[in-house]
Parts: structure tokens; C-alpha cells; sequence
């Protein structure tokens, strides 16, 4: 369990000494404010979280351009917060923006165009756009495989993704399997006992019950 709290009280103190050895607008200000943010996020101070992201991200799309990679991560970690907060539109039309100028600056493949995607997709299911989800996510799961491998934490959240998408649309024999893969794969990877294992047998158990196996 991380010490967020603790790291909350380093931030905080991080961020007031940039503010006043470097201003509002240095590199080194906007990197302590975005932890911080992080830390809100992770003590469910979301709100707080997001007023600070708001006002980095308007900073360096002043400086740095709306294009920056460091741009369309504070643009990324603003929708998750307003995702958060339940304020489903903004977050999607924030990480539309954020996937597709990603995909234009750092290309299709790009381990950050790809988390954009895998965000974008969760703000789809929100919505109730499942069939626009299950695309997207069938789309993210190759790409991650081809580049990141079948075994990578991320590809195997990805596949997740898709078995729920699978499994709501109710081609459950089909989730069942992407399930038992991901479950195989988390076993061995990152043991018996570790909380994404754990996830993946209950979600293993959810589509044996659907068919009537559980």
C-alpha cells in the first residue's frame, strides 16, 4: 500500500519551494504540481486533484504548445480526473483530443497514443457506446501485443478490457477464453496472490457463471 499521504505532505512541500525559487511557469513547478495531483488523485481527493491539473495544463499549452508530449500528459491526467469526478463528457472529449494528437505527434503505436486509447475506451463504456469501445479496445489489445508482447502488464489489461467488452455484448464463450489467457499469463507472471490475479479470477468466475458453469 503506497504512503500517499506522506508523499502528499514531500509534494506540497516540493511545489511551495519551486513556486517561489522558479515561478508558476518553470519545468521544475509543474513537475512537483503534477505529483502532487497524483497523490490527491490516489487519496481520493479528486476534486482538488483536478483544479490543480487544470491549471498546469493551461500553463504549458501557454508555454510549450497544445502539441508537447508533457502537454498531453497533464491533458491525459485531467480526464482522469474529470472521469473520476463522473464528468464523462469532458473526459472523453479530453481524451479524444489528447488520442489524436497523440497519434499525430508520437504515432499509432506509441505507448502513451495507446494509454490515450485505453482511456478514451473507458470513457465510451461509461457513456454506454459499447460497440465504439470493443473497437477500440480490440484495436489497443493488437497494437500492445505487436509492440509491448503478450505478457506485458499493459497488453494484459488491454485484453481485460476487451473480455468485459466481450462479455457485455454477451459473446461470452469468447470472453471466457481471453479471460482464462489473461489469468494463465498473471499467474505466472505476477504470482497467485497479486490484486490483478486476483481481479482476473473474478472475472474468470463472472463469465462461468454467464454460461452456466460456475
Amino acid at each position: 500500500m503506497g504512503r500517499y499521504a506522506e508523499a502528499r505532505e514531500f509534494d506540497f512541500d516540493s511545489l511551495t519551494r519551486c513556486r517561489r525559487l522558479y515561478g508558476e511557469d518553470h519545468q521544475n513547478t509543474f513537475a512537483s504540481a503534477t505529483n502532487l495531483a497524483l497523490d490527491l488523485i490516489a487519496l481520493g481527493e479528486v476534486r482538488a486533484a483536478c483544479e490543480l491539473d487544470e491549471d498546469i495544463l493551461a500553463r504549458r499549452r501557454r508555454i510549450l504548445g497544445d502539441d508537447h508530449p508533457k502537454t498531453l500528459l497533464s491533458a491525459g491526467n485531467l480526464a482522469t480526473g474529470l472521469y473520476l469526478l463522473g464528468e464523462l463528457s469532458a473526459a472523453r472529449e479530453l481524451n479524444e483530443d489528447t488520442l489524436a494528437r497523440r497519434r499525430r505527434v508520437l504515432g499509432d503505436d506509441h505507448p502513451e497514443t495507446l494509454m490515450s486509447a485505453n482511456n478514451l475506451a473507458f470513457d465510451l463504456r461509461a457513456l454506454g457506446e459499447m460497440q465504439a469501445a470493443r473497437e477500440l479496445d480490440a484495436d489497443t489489445l493488437a497494437r500492445r501485443r505487436r509492440i509491448l508482447g503478450d505478457d506485458h502488464p499493459d497488453t494484459l489489461e488491454s485484453a481485460t478490457n476487451l473480455a468485459f467488452d466481450l462479455r457485455e455484448a454477451g459473446e461470452v464463450r469468447a470472453a471466457c477464453e481471453l479471460d482464462e489467457d489473461v489469468l494463465a499469463r498473471r499467474r505466472r507472471v505476477l504470482g497467485e496472490d497479486h490484486p490483478d490475479t486476483q481481479k482476473s479470477i473474478r472475472n474468470l468466475a463472472a463469465d462461468l457463471r454467464a454460461l452456466g458453469e460456475a
